[in-house]
């Protein structure tokens, strides 16, 4: 049994509040680009002590290793469910991550592996949740985790708990560029001076690439100035996919330091994906923006 964690995209990302507890309130159109991490069950080893363990392999593995595996959001997720399942005998498991996104990175890898967690245990310990307890699960996990549970196009709002589904985009193309350096959320969150922004405003039907394009091009990204200040190469990795042919518009994910450009086409988003790679070093990515 496989899972497959998709990229997490905020195409627009507004900060419309602060709870008294501290916790911001968002306001963002997200989308699931062809592009992320592996989720595998392989048999666990004879005399395995713990009920799951977990592998991690890939492209990206190296900076998971030195952290302590209890703490990963795998390993979390596939308690929570334990937890949840209570004296039903469930089987050991072990999990293997092919670890392909980049860490910490704006685009919710930690996030969508544990949502791709639940949903690989789920049907692979035969459970019976309901999508509220479900829901409840995954929020404590994380703010991104409730909304990586069904990776298709959706409004996220709140801290994460408000989700609805936004099914009539148009496709397009997509690329992702991260420089490999990471930025602190908390930095960026404590560096934002701007005042907090209003809900956008999105049109019911934006099936036409046309009128996606504008309407996104009128939000923000409201992370992405204090980020810019932080660490200025997010601003000349964005300049670099501006400057590429049929780039129809650029901006940051999350917070950061992955930045992505639109494009109509996952062909044109594919060859711009090459020439970058001829230019720098950088992690880059290119193809089909939303799997839908």
């Amino acid at each position: 049994m496989e899972e497959k964690a998709y990229a997490k995209i905020n195409l627009h990302l507004h900060v419309t509040g602060k709870r008294a507890d501290g916790y911001h309130l968002l306001d963002s159109l997200v989308v699931f680009p062809d592009v992320g991490d592996h989720l595998t069950i392989i048999p666990a080893e004879a005399g395995q002590v713990d009920l799951v363990t977990l592998q991690i392999v890939g492209p990206f593995s190296a900076s998971l290793h030195s952290e302590d595996l209890k703490n990963n959001l795998i390993i979390k997720a596939a308690y929570q469910l334990v937890a949840y399942a209570q004296d039903k005998k469930l089987s050991p498991v072990c999990l293997c991550l092919e670890k392909n996104l980049p860490v910490s990175s704006g685009i919710g890898g930690g996030s969508t592996d544990a949502a791709a967690t639940l949903r690989l245990l789920i049907r692979y310990w035969g459970l019976k949740i309901s999508s509220q307890d479900l829901a409840k699960i995954a929020l404590q996990l994380g703010a991104d985790v409730p909304v990586c549970l069904h990776p298709v196009s959706q409004r996220m709002e709140g801290i994460g708990e408000g989700l609805s589904f936004f099914p009539n985009l148009p496709d397009f193309g997509m690329l992702l560029v991260n420089h490999g350096e990471a930025v602190s959320t908390p930095d960026i969150f404590r560096n934002r001076k701007a005042d907090f922004s209003e809900r956008a405003i999105l049109g019911e039907n934006l099936n036409s690439f046309e009128e996606f394009i504008q309407q996104l091009s009128y939000l923000t990204n409201d992370l992405q100035p204090p980020a810019c200040l932080l660490n200025p190469k997010i601003t000349s990795v964005l300049q670099a996919i501006e400057g590429l042919p049929f780039c129809r518009l650029s901006r940051m994910s999350g917070s950061g330091a992955t930045c992505f450009g639109l494009f109509e086409t996952a062909e044109q988003a594919n060859e711009a994906a090459i020439l970058l790679k001829q230019r720098y070093p950088w992690w880059i990515w290119g193809g089909n923006g939303n799997v839908k």
